[in-house]
């Protein structure tokens, strides 16, 4: 599937995974034996809406849903059209998440709080994924104050979160983070203490926000 929202790291390990034979099955391995390793954490996959639409709604869930998934957010699927992956997820009992953005309007903003499940993934800035040196954190926290003030749902930001102080900051205005491209490209390289390194300086950015 195209990598429509995702700047170059991301799009790079879309191309390493495919390159080295990664396929549904394999994804499906990972999900279980994490479930098997973690079995209170939730574990939410995130992917675009074309593997599921190629492999077919209901397979795409059920086997997830077997392997221990709790849920999906799907990037490029707006609520006006999650009706049919909806009501798939609702029968196996998984969550699907909304995304809101920058420009959502109060409007979209109360249609996005319908749709969603347990949170709502609030996207920092417009554009694509990817490290940024500053976020918008004045732009960010009024936004999340009108999402707050229409919508009783959680909220976790993402896109361009990469330092201990964003952790830090972000995680004091929003329910959680979700941090890809600084993770994804240190595990690229193939560095894992500076993976492990990494993910402790974001979490304890969290510890500090607490």
């Amino acid at each position: 599937s195209d990598p429509v929202a995702d700047g170059s790291t991301i799009q790079v390990a879309h191309e390493r995974a495919l390159e080295n034979g990664v396929r549904f099955a394999d994804v499906l391995k990972v999900v279980s034996e994490l479930r098997g390793r973690y079995p209170e954490t939730p574990l939410i996959l995130m992917t675009y809406y074309n593997p599921i639409f190629k492999i077919g709604l209901e397979r795409f869930v059920a086997a997830f849903a077997e392997a221990g998934i709790d849920g999906f957010i799907v990037p490029d699927l707006p609520p006006e059209e999650s009706a049919p992956l909806r009501g798939v997820t609702e029968r196996f009992g998984l969550a699907l998440v909304m995304l809101a953005a920058p420009t959502s309007t109060p409007e979209r903003l109360r249609l996005i709080c319908d749709n969603t499940d347990v949170f709502t993934y609030y996207v920092s800035v417009t554009g694509i994924t990817g490290e940024r040196e500053r976020l918008p954190v004045g732009q960010l926290s009024e936004r999340i104050r009108l999402y707050r003030s229409l919508c009783d749902k959680k909220v976790v930001v993402g896109f361009g979160i990469s330092k201990r102080e964003h952790a830090r900051v972000i995680g004091s205005i929003a329910d959680g983070i979700v941090v890809g491209s600084h993770f994804v490209k240190l595990a690229g390289k193939g560095d894992l203490t500076a993976l492990r390194e990494a993910v402790g300086e974001i979490k304890a950015g969290l510890l500090e926000a607490a």
